[in-house]
């Protein structure tokens, strides 16, 4: 008796059926999730784990406050440009080959970088680390884009997000505790050693491309997708948004440790370090005001994210400590909502060219971190806290300005609002 489940035989003319996409409640959905979960932990614990040891670095090797911020500034700088291209390389060579390349890499560049004797050496390895990161982040969208079946990709994509945002806090977490009772050295080379692990994980776990068909790499070709969004009248300015929110977040908390730390505070870098766990209210303000934006209009809203941070950042001037912490939550809050409905308005206003339009707002998103998270260490060395609030002020306020005028932008007609893959918010 024939079973009805069994598949017949295929006949030699027959076309082989097209390879199924990845669809929630199946195993190759629940090993997806557990491979991207664990990219986007070990991607962003990596990358931000030195933030906040900056003081300790000051003090270990000698150098200025601004001269701390490099170890962070180069990595995002580097990782701006190379994010542009590291989508054309998997092109060439593979979705799942570039991303656990770029993983493991990344990861043994953290573990070497607690080994560097001299402050410069430390220096080429962070910058490294910006190169070897780029393969991962840009790429895990497009994976999930041309493997996810449509109703499953909205869930794998949250599933890495909260990854990334959960690894953006704990390697600042692990690393700042850790290096409190240890030593720096320690809490970095742990953190390299969960990047590790988790690269195994996604080596071992992530299902390989079924539905990639390689492309030759064409550098012109791919320079020249680039263009046509710059014509656009809303994009340029939301490219600029994108890098006067991380620059303003970033650089409050890359000088906050210093301020915690000194009198009259004297905080220990622990609990400096639990200071970062603030990052976690991200994981609701990026969906509550993506979600209001959505209702209302993200012109409408867009410009109280800025508003809110400029808030938060006066609320830092103050003296006692329970009015810095409201600002650095007011801050946080602000940054998370106003990303999310930028890089969500990306996606809407480019259209066709959405792939290209979210690597620049990328690009000047990490260059934001780069240029403005390095810049602020002079106005700490000039003017202390003060200086760095007014820095800072003056970046949100800025985007403040950019966000009203952006109230009169006129809405595209007739197109479609796909899902983006920044649509909750990448992590910052």
């Amino acid at each position: 008796m024939k079973h009805d489940a069994e598949p017949e035989a295929a006949g030699p003319f027959e076309a082989e059926a097209p390879a199924p996409y990845i669809h929630h409640g199946t195993p190759a959905f629940r090993r997806t999730n557990l491979a991207l979960f664990a990219a986007g932990f070990a991607t962003f614990g990596l990358l931000y784990c030195v933030q906040p040891l900056m003081p300790e670095f000051s003090r270990h090797y000698g150098v200025s406050e601004a001269g701390a911020a490099l170890s962070l500034s180069l990595t995002t700088g580097v990782l701006a440009f190379a994010m542009l291209f590291a989508g054309g390389l998997s092109d060439a060579w593979g979705r799942k080959p570039v991303m656990v390349a770029s993983l493991l890499a990344s990861a043994l560049l953290v573990l070497a970088s607690a080994a560097m004797p001299t402050w410069s050496s430390l220096l080429v390895v962070r910058t490294l680390l910006g190169l070897t990161l780029s393969g991962l982040p840009a790429v895990a969208m497009t994976y999930l884009g041309e493997e996810m079946d449509a109703e499953s990709i909205g869930l794998g994509m949250g599933l890495y997000i909260s990854g990334s945002a959960v690894g953006g806090m704990g390697g600042r977490l692990i690393s700042g505790v850790l290096a409190d009772f240890f030593g720096w050295r320690i809490g970095v080379a742990v953190v390299g050693a969960i990047g590790v692990v988790a690269g195994l994980v996604f080596w071992r776990a992530l299902p390989p491309s079924r539905h990639f068909t390689a492309q030759p790499l064409r550098w012109r070709t791919l320079l020249g997708r680039f263009a046509g969004m710059f014509r656009d009248r809303g994009l340029p300015w939301l490219f600029v948004e994108g890098f006067l929110l991380l620059g303003a977040f970033v650089t409050v908390y890359n000088y906050l440790g210093y301020r915690l730390m000194a009198p009259p505070y004297g905080l220990s870098q622990a609990v400096v370090g639990l200071i970062f766990a603030i990052y976690l209210i991200g994981t609701f303000s990026s969906a509550w005001m993506g979600h209001l934006a959505g209702k209302l209009g993200r012109r409408k809203v867009l410009w109280t994210a800025f508003a809110l941070m400029l808030a938060g950042v006066a609320l830092t001037v103050a003296r006692p400590l329970p009015l810095i912490i409201l600002g650095i939550v007011a801050i946080t809050f602000g940054f998370f909502g106003g990303h999310s409905i930028v890089s969500s308005w990306v996606g809407r206003r480019a259209g066709a060219a959405k792939a290209q339009a979210s690597s620049v707002y990328l690009f000047c998103y990490y260059m934001g971190s780069s240029i403005a998270g390095a810049s602020g260490g002079l106005f700490y060395a000039l003017h202390g806290w003060n200086g760095v609030a007014l820095f800072t002020g003056a970046l949100v306020l800025a985007g403040l300005l950019i966000a009203l005028g952006l109230v009169r932008l006129k809405p595209l007609v007739d197109v479609a609002t796909p899902p983006t893959p920044m649509s909750k918010g990448a992590m910052g």
